[in-house]
């Protein structure tokens, strides 16, 4: 480990020892550590899903919800290997190393993420202390719009051939109309995303924000530029409330002013940080 990073530890070693409360942010790299792939580029997405370089087809152009008209199979099976992934998917150490911190912290943790894999709620994170800004995979809504709400997809099982990535058995269905359903999650373009979940979510968040108030840290891991929900969310919350910001990610660490700048993985970062912590 370079001398900046070992500074950059020690620096956030000492914020956290200090800090009454955490507010804990994760983008996609959070997960790469637990062994899901990365999307970084139309390469890493073809990597993971070799099947739609034949098509063309990127991330951004299947994360779309017009495929859950056009072409359900393929859209259920992109999201259906993605819903069986994750649940399959053990979250690695680091989020057990999170959870471990916040519950020493008078004022707890809260998280804010715009990964939609369920992993901080399995690592022991309360639900009404976990904010997914793009929703779940978790959850799903109905396309008709029946009045269902977002319910429960623990119980959707969806065949995929391998080859494919198409859905090859029954898809998804509403469990009041009996209707084509959706993952419950914000995609490109989307309109018809039902967003009272995250909403509330959003309420919970901020109000824990302005109950612990100061002596706050904020940990940001794996959240790129790209789709930078995270970084902003981050940085205006540090800016407004004085708190300091521990970023940590691999390929852009960058850091506004009075922020820590950590250039690892997830995982490296946060045992170095427990080790100090430890020492």
């Amino acid at each position: 480990m370079d001398k900046e990073n070992e500074y950059a530890i020690a620096r956030a070693a000492q914020v956290i020892v200090g800090a009454n409360a955490l507010m804990i942010a994760a983008g996609a790299g959070m997960g790469v550590d637990s062994g899901l792939p990365d999307f970084r580029g139309p390469e890493g997405f073809w990597n993971a899903y070799p099947a739609y370089r034949h098509l063309g087809l990127n991330f951004i152009d299947l994360a779309n919800p017009r495929w859950f008209a056009e072409d359900p199979a393929l859209a259920w099976g992109f999201y259906g290997h993605r819903m069986h992934l994750y649940r399959e998917t053990e979250p690695h150490a680091g989020f057990q190393i999170l959870h471990r911190w916040a519950e020493r912290m008078k004022g707890g943790a809260f998280v804010f993420t715009s990964n939609v894999d369920g992993h901080f709620q399995r690592s022991g994170f309360p639900e009404s202390h976990v904010h997914e800004v793009h929703g779940s995979i978790r959850h799903a809504q109905c396309l008709k719009r029946c009045g269902a709400g977002i319910f429960s997809s623990a119980d959707f099982q969806v065949q995929i051939d391998k080859e494919t990535f198409r859905c090859v058995g029954d898809l998804p269905k509403c469990p009041r109309c009996g209707g084509s359903t959706r993952p419950n999650i914000l995609m490109f373009g989307d309109y018809g995303w039902e967003s009272e979940r995250s909403s509330t979510q959003e309420r919970f968040l901020l109000e824990w924000v302005n109950r612990v108030g100061g002596n706050l840290a904020i940990i940001e891991m794996g959240a790129g530029l790209g789709v930078p929900t995270v970084r902003g969310f981050c940085e205006h919350v540090a800016g407004s409330l004085r708190a300091p910001l521990i970023r940590i990610n691999v390929r852009e660490p960058e850091v506004p002013p009075g922020g820590i700048s950590i250039s690892l993985g997830a995982l490296a970062a946060l045992q170095a940080i427990d080790a100090q912590l430890g020492a």
